[in-house]
C-alpha cells in the first residue's frame, strides 16, 4: 500500500459507495450496526421481557453476560481471522450471533435468555472486532480513515434505530419479534460476505499469543460478583465482591507471564501514566453503566411507553457521541480543561438523576423534565468529551513495542469496565428495593441508591484525572 500523501488526499467519501466497495462497506458497517442496534433493542425491551417471563433479579445479567462474552469474542477475533480467513471468520461470527438471537426469541425463562445473550455477545464481539480489522484487508489505504469513520458512525445510527425497533415490538406485546427482526439483516450480510469477502487474508500477520487464562479470569471475576448479587444477604454480596476483586488481582499478577499480555506493561499500577488513564476511563464508564436500568425506572415509576423510555435512555449514548465530536479536534491547554470538566459533568448529572428519577412530579413539570433530559445528556457528554483524549494518551503512554497492544486494550478495558459495572449495578438495585418491596416503591428506592452510589465513580475521577497530563 502506498503512503504517498497525494494518493491519500484523492480519496472521497463517495469512493466507499462505488462498485464493489459499496457492498464491502455494507458488509463491514452492517456488522457493527447489527451488534450496536441489538444492544439498544435489548435495553429497550428488557422491562417487557421481565414482565412476561420473570427474572427481574437477573436484569443486569443481560448486559453482564453479553459484554463478558463480547470480550472473549473480540480477543479471539484475530486468531479466527488468521485461521479461517475473512469470509469464513465473518460468517462464523454471523452464525453465532444469529443462533443467539434465535435462542433469545424462543426463550421460556430468563435463565434460558441469558444463554442466548452469551452467544449473541460472543458473535457480536467477533463481528465488532472484524469490522475494523477487515478495513485494512478489503480497502486501499487511502480509504482507511474514511472507512473507520463510517464504521464508527454506526453507533449513532444504532441510537436511532435500536430504541425504535425494540419499542415498537415491546409496545405491541411482541418483544420476541425484536430478536427475530435481526435475522433478515444477518442473512443479507451473509449473502454479501459470501460473494464479496476473500477466502484468504493476504495481509495476515503473526497473531500474538492469546492470554487465555487472563481472559477466562476476567469473565470469572464479573460472573462471581453477579452471582453474589442474586442474594439479598449482605454477606453473600460481600463475598462475591471480594472474590471478584481477588480474581482481578490475580490477573494483574499473572499478566505478562510466558510472553502473553492482556494489557500493556504498567497497566495495573497507579504509579504509571497508563494505570491512571485506564482507571480513569473505567470510573467514567461506571457512571455511564447506570443507563441499564433507566428504561425500567421510566416505565415502572413514570409509566412511559417502551418506545419513549428507549429513546430517553439513548440520550445518554447520544451525549457521548456529541461530546466526542465536539472535543476530538481540540488541542493545547484547552484539552486539560476538557478532561477536568468531564467527570464533574457526569457527577453532577448523576446527582440530579438520583433526585429526579424517583420524583412522581417529573412528568407533570416541564421544568423538571427538561432538567432531567439535560442530566441524561450530561452523563454521556461528560465521558464523550474526555474519551478521545484519554485514548490518545493511552497510545502515547504505551511502552515501546507495545503500541499495538495498547490500541486493542482500549476496547478490552472499556468492555470489562462495562461488564464489571453492570455486575455491581445488579448488586446495588437487587439489595435496595428493586426485588423487595418491588413495584413503584422499590424502583424509586433503587433509583436513588443506584445513581447516588455510582456518582462516586466520576467523583473519584475528578481527582484522578488531574494526574493525567
Amino acid at each position: 500500500m502506498s503512503n504517498d500523501p497525494s494518493t491519500i488526499t484523492q480519496a472521497k467519501w463517495a469512493d466507499l459507495l462505488r462498485g464493489t466497495n459499496a457492498l464491502l462497506t455494507i458488509a463491514l458497517t452492517g456488522g457493527v450496526a447489527l451488534h450496536a442496534i441489538n444492544i439498544y433493542i435489548v435495553t429497550t425491551i428488557l422491562p417487557s421481557v421481565v414482565n412476561d417471563i420473570g427474572g427481574l433479579e437477573y436484569y443486569a445479567w443481560n448486559t453482564t453476560i453479553f459484554v463478558a462474552t463480547s470480550i472473549v469474542g473480540s480477543a479471539l477475533s484475530s486468531k479466527i481471522l488468521n485461521n479461517l480467513g475473512p469470509k469464513f471468520a465473518y460468517l462464523t461470527a454471523l452464525l453465532l450471533f444469529s443462533l443467539g438471537s434465535i435462542w433469545c426469541a424462543a426463550s421460556p425463562s430468563m435463565l434460558s435468555l441469558l444463554v442466548g445473550r452469551a452467544f449473541q455477545g460472543l458473535g457480536g464481539g467477533i463481528l465488532f472486532a472484524l469490522s475494523y480489522a477487515l478495513i485494512r484487508v478489503v480497502f486501499p489505504e487511502n480509504l482507511w480513515s474514511r472507512a473507520m469513520g463510517i464504521v464508527s458512525g454506526m453507533w449513532g445510527i444504532a441510537t436511532l434505530c435500536g430504541p425504535a425497533i425494540g419499542g415498537i415490538f415491546a409496545q405491541g406485546g411482541h418483544w420476541r419479534w425484536a430478536f427475530w427482526s435481526l435475522l433478515p439483516v444477518a442473512i443479507l450480510l451473509a449473502l454479501i460476505v459470501i460473494n464479496q469477502l476473500p477466502r484468504k487474508n493476504n495481509h495476515a500477520q503473526q497473531a500474538n499469543k492469546l492470554p487465555l487464562l487472563a481472559i477466562i479470569l476476567l469473565v470469572a471475576s464479573v460472573l462471581t460478583i453477579s452471582i453474589g448479587s442474586l442474594s439479598s444477604d449482605l454477606l453473600s454480596n460481600t463475598i462475591g465482591l471480594l472474590v471478584g476483586i481477588g480474581i482481578l488481582v490475580t490477573i494483574a499478577l499473572i499478566d505478562g507471564k510466558n510472553g502473553k499480555r492482556l494489557l500493556p506493561t504498567g497497566s495495573y499500577s497507579l504509579k504509571s501514566a497508563l494505570g491512571i488513564i485506564y482507571l480513569t476511563m473505567s470510573l467514567l464508564v461506571g457512571g455511564m453503566t447506570t443507563e441499564i436500568y433507566v428504561p425500567y425506572f421510566l416505565q415502572t415509576i413514570h409509566h412511559f411507553s417502551p418506545l419513549s423510555a428507549g429513546y430517553l435512555t439513548a440520550i445518554m449514548a447520544a451525549g457521548w457521541t456529541i461530546g466526542a465530536l465536539f472535543s476530538a479536534n481540540k488541542t493545547g491547554s484547552i484539552v486539560l480543561k476538557i478532561l477536568r470538566a468531564g467527570p464533574v459533568i457526569i457527577f453532577m448529572s448523576l446527582v440530579v438523576l438520583a433526585i429526579l428519577t424517583p420524583n412522581l412530579q417529573l412528568v407533570h413539570s416541564i421544568a423538571l423534565f427538561i432538567i432531567y433530559l439535560i442530566a441524561m445528556m450530561g452523563v454521556g457528554l461528560g465521558i464523550g468529551i474526555c474519551w478521545p483524549h484519554l485514548v490518545l494518551r493511552v497510545f502515547n503512554a504505551a511502552p515501546e513495542g507495545e503500541e499495538n497492544l495498547a490500541s486493542s486494550s482500549v476496547i478490552t478495558v472499556q468492555l470489562y469496565a462495562t461488564a464489571l459495572s453492570a455486575a455491581l449495578v445488579g448488586v446495588v438495585v437487587n439489595n435496595t428495593g428493586l426485588i423487595n418491596p418491588g413495584g413503584v416503591e422499590g424502583a424509586q428506592q433503587a433509583s436513588v441508591w443506584l445513581f447516588s452510589l455510582f456518582a462516586i465513580c466520576p467523583f473519584l475521577g475528578i481527582f484522578l484525572i488531574r494526574k493525567v497530563k
